[in-house]
């Protein structure tokens, strides 16, 4: 029992001693933990597209791969690229799907290389890397053709005078894109008759015959485009000029749609389809927590980096940018990759191990100099307690030498003095010192002892 109390005393005291520096490094990482703020949210909002596209059918494969992690992706249904990053701008969203070419264009339609060099401003928005290719899908009537150019195809963008064309709903980002396109063929938006419709009334009105043409931006993942791909009457655009193209308007690159590829056993289409695209990035806030970014590029490799009908196995996604800056976790992930910790450890773990080691490492080397005064700390409180009885004990010296006690009551007040030392509470590792104070009283009252002896003796 004595050795346990001994034992809680040593704790107790090397606590009280220890305490302000523990404190200190608690409050130092409670600090940094508010500050970087290493636990991701449970929600977040993904701006999609319109039902129907690709940019919805992806949503849904995101918020499938970040279940897992406990986060609960909301999918924001909008009208295109344009609308998502009006979403984006105004913090409503956490990342959306932005097509390349989406942004507004000058009213002059002046040249893009010009300005290709410029540093973009800075809109608070950053791109988590390039997902896949969009080609532009331009489907017409083989009717039209016949009856307008005395022949079922067409050649170029600008034999679309004339007709009756859909560029995209507004908010999309396909109807800048395609005035770009148009705009390098030297066709004016008045020499066209352009249509605003939505896909799903678009295609209608195209098999409908109330429109002439329409115009597309999307993955083949797109049920409307698959489905036109194989609908008798309905024609797919050849981009002849591909190169051309990509060399007039930077956001598109050439692509081809080989023979076949839709389906083989048809052969559809009859031939290689020269097509131009832009390439869809994933595009997030400023202020979007870098874990839920980390584990977004972490879902497109996955859900991008398989081959379709424009790309090979592992060559999306990939550190492209586009018109925004690359995030830093963006960045560190494909120079990287994922973190061999996530292969034992959950997900929540190797983030706060990710990005709190750097501050961890900092505080401890802060408080280990601190440290050092700990043990002297130690020693002083454990021995103060020892070395206050001897001052008392001086003092009681001090006024014996002089005469100012009676040695009787100053034999009683040593005894008093040497029973609450015997009970002195001190750890075992300072035992010695107990023992010497313990001597030294002992020494005194016996010269205190002997003078009463000899005041008490009779005189002859």
């Amino acid at each position: 029992m004595e050795r346990l109390r001994n034992t809680l005393l040593s704790m107790r005291d090397l606590l009280v001693t220890a305490g302000p520096v523990l404190l200190l490094g608690l409050g130092l990482i409670a600090l940094a933990y508010w500050i970087l703020d290493p636990t991701p949210p449970k929600h977040m909002t993904l701006a999609t597209g319109p039902a129907q596209g690709a940019y919805a059918e992806f949503g849904r494969r995101y918020a499938q791969a970040l279940k897992p992690y406990g986060i609960d992706v909301q999918l924001h249904p909008t009208r295109g690229s344009q609308e998502n990053l009006t979403l984006l701008q105004a913090g409503e969203v956490d990342a959306a799907f932005i097509q390349g070419g989406a942004d507004e264009i000058d009213s002059n339609l002046q040249s893009e290389t010009d300005s290709e060099d410029k540093e973009p401003p800075d809109l608070g928005l950053y791109s988590l890397g390039s997902l896949f290719r969009e080609p532009v899908w331009v489907f017409y009537r083989e009717a039209t053709a016949r009856q307008r150019l005395k022949r079922p195809t067409l050649d170029s963008l600008s034999q679309l005078a004339g007709w009756r064309l859909n560029i995209g709903h507004e908010g999309s980002g396909v109807t800048n894109l395609m005035r770009r396109l148009l705009a390098a063929n030297g066709v004016e938006p008045n020499e066209l008759q352009l249509g605003r419709l939505e896909p799903t009334p678009a295609v209608v009105a195209l098999l409908d015959g109330k429109i002439d043409a329409l115009a597309f931006v999307s993955a083949p993942e797109s049920p409307l485009v698959q489905m036109l791909l194989i609908t008798p009457g309905i024609r797919l655009l050849d981009f002849a000029q591909a190169d051309a193209y990509s060399r007039r308007v930077p956001q598109v690159s050439p692509v081809l749609l080989p023979r076949g590829v839709v389906n083989l056993a048809k052969d559809l289409p009859g031939q290689d389809v020269r097509l131009v695209a832009s390439t869809a990035t994933l595009v997030v806030r400023k202020s979007t927590h870098p874990a839920l970014q980390h584990l977004l590029v972490q879902a497109a490799q996955r859900i991008h980096g398989t081959a379709n009908w424009f790309q090979h196995k592992g060559e999306f996604p990939h550190a492209s940018s586009g018109e925004y800056p690359l995030a830093d976790e963006a960045a560190r992930f494909y120079r990287s990759g994922p973190s061999l910790m996530q292969r034992w450890l959950p997900f929540w773990a190797v983030n706060l191990l990710d990005r709190m080691w750097v501050v961890v490492i900092s505080i401890a080397a802060l408080l280990i100099p601190l440290s050092r005064v700990v043990p002297p700390l130690y020693t002083f409180k454990v021995r103060s307690r020892i070395f206050k009885w001897y001052g008392i004990l001086r003092q009681l010296e001090v006024e014996f030498n002089d005469g100012k006690r009676d040695p009787v009551e100053l034999l009683e007040e040593l005894g008093r003095i040497d029973e609450r030392v015997a009970k002195l509470p001190v750890p075992l590792s300072y035992a010695d010192e107990l023992y010497a104070l313990r001597s030294h009283i002992s020494a005194l009252r016996l010269r205190v002892q002997s003078a009463v002896s000899l005041s008490s003796r009779p005189v002859n």
